[in-house]
């Protein structure tokens, strides 16, 4: 593999003459960038091949199309009402899969990565595994679940940190991480699975069973590092200076100095995109609804990469728009 400073040299270079088409950049401290939306957002359009575009699907979700592939993080479509935005969170909330919101959207993957196994994250994944074929890379709780869904072993592959994946055309690597905690210093839904359930009826049925990031790295293309919450164990970044990073939201103060451990651990990536910040039980259409006290935590969070890494460039994404970095 390259070393460290070879990554940051090719890096670097790439950076001081790519831009992010489609899309622009966040002008303002609230204000999302303006991207034109696909002509057909639901429906994926012909694709050159070597062409690379990244889709945000909300939360923590996104579409990455490589030439003819596709690949998939924490696939969450059906935005299911929990109550969590409205005071009147339900743990019983039933997990139904929206298979009207699903299909239009979902023509095709290769792989599905799984950052961890939260309703948020998770619930869509087995039918979209076994709508398109895909291979799940996720914790040994994933696995398990994957199992309870009656998704064969065959498809389900577990990872744990550290593995780096060879796809030809890009590879991902695996990296261990940690769960954001609430305000009570607690995670919702804790636990793993160290062997198949029943299969899952409602959100408490789906813990948090550990957490990864991704490192996504094209060939000819962008390295981009994929966080699925806000806790993060910096050590275990060193070295992969990815050019595009995708931040999840912190929301609560829990956790100290999470952005410049992040930031610093990530080597300052060149930009950083904005993700988990809107409510996530609406439907999927622009402008991606924030609720007000996540809206000051996104200024703040800008406001904050800013001045931590000032020469980071900040992309507050909508849905399903077609970034090219």
């Amino acid at each position: 593999m390259p070393s460290l400073d070879r990554r940051r040299f090719l890096r670097d270079a790439a950076a001081t003459t790519a831009l992010v088409s489609a899309g622009g950049l966040a002008a303002g401290v609230a204000t999302p960038a303006h991207a034109a939306p696909s002509t057909a957002a639901p429906t994926p359009t012909a694709r050159r091949k070597g062409a690379v575009s990244f889709r945000w699907w909300g939360t923590a979700g996104w579409r990455v199309d490589i030439g003819d592939r596709t690949v998939l993080v924490d696939p969450f479509l059906s935005r299911i009402d929990t109550g969590l935005f409205t005071g009147a969170f339900k743990t019983d909330t039933a997990l139904t899969v929206r298979t009207d919101v699903i299909d239009p959207r979902v023509d095709r993957a290769m792989t599905v990565l799984v950052t961890h196994t939260h309703w948020d994250h998770f619930m869509d994944v087995p039918y979209i595994a076994k709508r398109t074929g895909a291979r799940v890379f996720g914790t040994l709780t994933a696995y398990h679940l994957g199992l309870a869904y009656g998704l064969p072993s065959t498809q389900l592959s577990t990872v744990k940190g550290g593995e780096v994946l060879d796809f030809g055309d890009h590879s991902v690597e695996v990296v261990g991480s940690l769960h954001s905690r609430n305000p009570s210093y607690s995670v919702a839904f804790p636990g793993v699975r160290v062997s198949p359930p029943p299969q899952p009826a409602t959100i408490a049925d789906l813990p948090e069973g550990d957490t990864l990031g991704y490192l996504l790295r094209v060939d000819s293309g962008p390295s981009v590092y994929f966080t699925g919450a806000s806790d993060v164990a910096e050590r275990n970044l060193t070295g992969l200076a990815p050019d595009v990073a995708m931040v999840a939201m912190q929301n609560a103060t829990t956790t100290g100095d999470y952005l410049p451990r992040l930031l610093a651990g990530l080597d300052y990536p060149k930009v950083v995109v904005p993700v988990h910040y809107d409510n996530f039980e609406t439907a999927l259409q622009n402008p991606p609804p924030v609720a007000p006290t996540d809206r000051t935590r996104l200024n703040e969070m800008i406001a904050a990469v800013r001045r931590i890494s000032p020469r980071s460039r900040v992309l507050v994404p909508e849905y399903e728009t077609a970034y090219h970095f």
